[in-house]
């Protein structure tokens, strides 16, 4: 890839981001989550392109446009940010993408409420070696991705109950998402999914914002945790009440 090409792949992603801005504004949709890809290789050594400095009026007109809009961004670094590896190469360019998110999200204007998503990482065959390497890891994490990130439940490896005692152990915020405890539910007897919903709502401060949930529902047919096509309204109005 050329600084050139590169150049014009962020300048249309940029664009593309200002249209969404206009659309949410336009249709009353307060919260957004921002694609990883905003920068192509974001986080890569292989990108020596300045393009803070290059891009930054972009980046002044789309935060005023946030702003002005009233709209709470986040991101959610993907399923190669693994923070609790066991390979210090992946934890060292795990810790360079989540630099690479909340630098996004700074250049965007906005303040900690914006969040940085993530799931806990693999289990490598040891689940308490792995929950103690995501605490020393996330240790090494700037401040201010630390003052960012909220870690979620998935549906194979960490379940809710296990992501609570992480957020409480590292001092950051539970996300509950519904669909991914349907699969992979804590041990024990079941608890509604207003109970975990509330235990989470206590890691959440003052400077985290109102409190996030992920909803989705079930895809027909698809594999366990698809993501349906769209929201089945009595089912999403009953998760409300």
């Amino acid at each position: 890839t050329t600084p050139q090409k590169l150049c014009e792949v962020i300048g249309a992603n940029l664009a593309a981001l200002q249209q969404l801005v206009w659309y949410n504004a336009a249709n009353g949709i307060k919260v957004f989550r921002i694609s990883s890809d905003l920068i192509p290789f974001g986080s890569s050594p292989a990108n020596t392109l300045p393009w803070q400095q290059q891009f930054a009026a972009q980046f002044a007109q789309l935060a005023s446009e946030i702003a002005k809009a009233g709209l709470r961004v986040s991101m959610h670094p993907g399923q190669y940010t693994v923070l609790n590896s066991p390979d210090e190469t992946v934890v060292a360019n795990a810790i360079a993408d989540l630099d690479y998110h909340e630098t996004v999200l700074r250049l965007l204007g906005t303040g900690t409420e914006s969040k940085l998503v993530l799931h806990v990482g693999g289990v490598y065959g040891d689940k308490d070696a792995a929950l103690a390497r995501f605490r020393q890891n996330f240790a090494r994490l700037p401040p201010a991705v630390r003052r960012r990130l909220v870690i979620e439940n998935d549906e194979r490896c960490y379940h809710i109950a296990d992501v609570l005692a992480l957020a409480q152990a590292v001092g950051v915020p539970a996300v509950f998402d519904n669909l991914h405890h349907a699969i992979n539910p804590p041990p024990g007897p079941p608890q509604p999914d207003a109970v975990w919903v509330a235990r989470c709502a206590k890691t959440w401060g003052k400077a985290d914002g109102r409190q996030k949930i992920h909803y989705s529902q079930q895809s027909p047919g698809g594999r366990p945790g698809a993501h349906s096509a769209t929201i089945e309204l009595g089912e999403f109005l009953s998760f409300c009440a």
